[in-house]
């Protein structure tokens, strides 16, 4: 089972969503744990470490998935029409 933190940016964008997006956020990361890459989409990205989302009704969460520590790292959340401006 996979253990999840939190970077900064990502808690200063959840305390901006309202508490109802929050729980269903939440809820779903705490579904993942599991098997993360049977529910997430890998991004097209450059970097060396891939990026994945995961979609909650119209928000994103932007996060990495650390295989040797079974870590998943969310890194950013926000709504699909602007999440992916900076990926």
């Amino acid at each position: 089972m996979y253990s999840v933190g939190y970077t900064a940016h990502a808690i200063k964008e959840m305390n901006k969503l309202p508490a109802e997006i929050k729980t269903k956020i939440f809820s779903a990361i705490s579904k993942i744990k599991e098997d993360p890459y049977e529910h997430v989409k890998k991004l097209k990205t450059s970097a060396k470490t891939p990026l994945y989302s995961l979609r909650v009704e119209e928000y994103r969460v932007i996060m990495v998935i650390k295989d040797p520590v079974l870590i998943i790292q969310v890194v950013e959340v926000g709504n699909r029409s602007k999440i992916y401006r900076n990926y």
